[in-house]
C-alpha cells in the first residue's frame, strides 16, 4: 500500500474502507477465499480498528485469542454441530483479523519489524497447532474411532508447516536478490481462475470445513480432500520454486 492517512481518522468508515480497497497491497496468486472473502473482511476490520483508535498489535492479539479459542475447542470439546460452528467462527474471525492488522499498520503510516515479527509468530503457532489439536480431539472423543485415519491430521500438520515456511523463505530470498515478491509484484495480475484452482490450499477454506465437525464422516472426507489437494500443490510447487531459486543465483 502506498497511501497512508496517519494515526487519526480523516473521514467516515466508508471512506476509510474505500481508501484501503484502492490501495490494497497485492498478493500474487492468492487463493479465492483469501482474495474475495478474507481480504474484504480484513479491510472492514482494519477500518473499524482505525476509527476505534486500536493499534496493529492489539488487533494481532485479538486475532490470536480468537484463533487460539477455536483451536482449544477442537481439543477439549466433543465434536458436534455447535462445536463445529463455534470453531469455524473463531477461526474465520481470527483469519480476518490477521488480514486486518497489516492493513491497519499501513493505514497508520507503516508497519514495524516488531509488528511483522509478531504477526508471523502468531501465524506459525496457529499453523503448527491446529491439526494437532484436531488430532487430540478426535483421539479423545473417537467420533471416527481410533483408526489409521488419525494419521491424516499428522500429515496435514507437516504439509501446512512446510508450506508456510516455504512461503516465507521464498519471499525472503526474492527480496534479497531483488526479484519481485508478493508485496512488490511484477505487474502481472493473477486471474480469477488461478484463485479458484488454488482454493483447496486456502486456510480460509480449511476454517469453513470445521462446520462439518458434527457429521464426522463428511468432515473426514472434506478434510482428507483438502489434505490431498494441499500436499499435491506443495509437491508441484516445490519443483517450480526450486527452479526459481536457481535462477536467482548470480
Amino acid at each position: 500500500m502506498t497511501a497512508t492517512v496517519g494515526t487519526h481518522p480523516t473521514g467516515d468508515l466508508r471512506t476509510t474502507v474505500r481508501r484501503l480497497a484502492a490501495a490494497q497491497k497485492g498478493a500474487t496468486g492468492a487463493p479465492a477465499y483469501s482474495r474475495y472473502v478474507n481480504r474484504p473482511l480484513g479491510r472492514l476490520f482494519a477500518a473499524l480498528a482505525f476509527h476505534a483508535g486500536l493499534t496493529p498489535n492489539v488487533v494481532t492479539a485479538v486475532s490470536a485469542a480468537s484463533t487460539a479459542t477455536g483451536i482449544a475447542l477442537l481439543a477439549v470439546v466433543p465434536p458436534s454441530v455447535p462445536t463445529g460452528l463455534a470453531v469455524a467462527t473463531c477461526l474465520v474471525l481470527g483469519y480476518a483479523l490477521d488480514a486486518a492488522d497489516g492493513q491497519l499498520a499501513r493505514l497508520r503510516g507503516g508497519g514495524s519489524p516488531a509488528g511483522e515479527w509478531l504477526d508471523h509468530m502468531v501465524d506459525a503457532a496457529k499453523i503448527a497447532s491446529l491439526h494437532l489439536a484436531l488430532l487430540i480431539g478426535l483421539y479423545r472423543f473417537q467420533p471416527l474411532g481410533r483408526t489409521a485415519w488419525l494419521l491424516v491430521p499428522l500429515g496435514f500438520s507437516v504439509v501446512a508447516v512446510v508450506h508456510f515456511f516455504a512461503t516465507l523463505l521464498n519471499e525472503a530470498l526474492r527480496a534479497q536478490h531483488g526479484a519481485a515478491t508478493r508485496a512488490t509484484p511484477s505487474g502481472r495480475r493473477p486471474g480469477g481462475l488461478r484463485s479458484l484452482l488454488t482454493a483447496p490450499t486456502d486456510y480460509g477454506v480449511l476454517c469453513l470445513t470445521f462446520l462439518l465437525l458434527g457429521a464426522p464422516g463428511l468432515f473426514a472426507a472434506a478434510y482428507t480432500a483438502l489434505f490431498a489437494a494441499t500436499a499435491s500443490y506443495l509437491l508441484l510447487a516445490t519443483s517450480t520454486w526450486y527452479r526459481e531459486m536457481k535462477g536467482l543465483a548470480p
